[in-house]
């Protein structure tokens, strides 16, 4: 159980240290490889450092023992702000790749919105033409407004026609728009795939998923793993010490006050057998 407690610490350790340094480095772009040999050196001696404290905790001054805790304390929270820069790189990567996908669906959107209001304009305008007409027959059943009424008829028909083409050109303009959006279509929603587990996770915590929400749920999943990550893997290096000092005394202890089989005094009487009388 020790073995394995020091091999999680050091599993979580050097992957926190890796995503550690990998966030500081793109925190500072411009000193990459300085960041990453600095942050290396870092990790090491921190696991170093704490592992020192607990050996060493009743000899130590006072002052090195203050300045070594608050040390491991700080390069703890500079390895929690690497993870967070690390994972908001691989979120706000991910919404860059959809932005622009979104941004043409937008597009083809206000067009088509567009389209359609035109040809909801030319439905009314119709409809007040048919209006008109309605309006004639409705006022009086004789003949002449019959006649009144075909002759507006007649004289709306071009307009009409014109009315009626455009309305069916539109809905092939439509038509063909949305085609060339379903593509587009197809890879924001791949796209907003693997955003859902997160979409689900504001919706639970916030009760919507816009992308205001989306980015506040995503860094307070960041900080819930800041939280349980680098501090785990130090206090498991700890406790993998402690275990190893409690595993040394206690054999040290069955060394001292428990003999083995062959120190065991042996029984042999000085008399020989005890009979049957005796």
């Amino acid at each position: 159980m020790i073995y394995l407690t020091f091999l999680s610490a050091f599993l979580l350790s050097g992957i926190a240290g890796y995503y550690s340094i990998v966030g500081l480095a793109l925190i500072f772009p411009g000193a990459f490889w300085p960041v990453v040999i600095m942050g290396s050196a870092l990790e090491f001696s921190k696991l170093v450092t704490a592992s020192w404290l607990y050996r060493h905790w009743k000899v130590a001054p006072v002052l090195l023992k203050t300045y070594l805790t608050m040390a491991v304390c700080i390069l703890m929270l500079i390895t929690s702000m690497g993870i967070f820069g690390f994972l908001s790189k691989a979120h706000i990567e991910h919404s860059v790749e959809m932005g622009p996908v979104a941004d043409k669906v937008a597009v083809y959107d206000e067009r088509i919105a567009s389209l359609k209001q035109r040809v909801e304009e030319d439905k009314r305008a119709i409809k007040t033409m048919d209006d008109s007409v309605d309006q004639i027959l409705s006022r009086s059943t004789s003949e002449e407004s019959a006649t009144k009424s075909v002759n507006i008829r007649k004289s709306q028909q071009k307009e009409r026609t014109r009315l009626a083409n455009d309305i069916t050109q539109t809905q092939k303009e439509i038509a063909r728009i949305q085609e060339e959006k379903a593509p587009i279509m197809a890879q924001l929603r791949k796209t907003e795939a693997d955003v859902g587990p997160i979409k689900y996770v504001a919706e639970l915590i916030y009760g919507s998923a816009d992308t205001g929400i989306i980015d506040k749920a995503v860094r307070l999943v960041i900080m819930i793993i800041m939280v349980v990550f680098d501090p785990l893997a130090v206090l498991l290096l700890i406790s993998a010490n402690l275990s190893l000092g409690l595993g040394k005394k206690e054999e040290d202890w069955t060394k001292e006050w428990v003999p083995k089989s062959e120190y065991w005094p042996k029984y042999e009487p000085d008399d020989g057998p005890l009979t049957q009388e005796q």
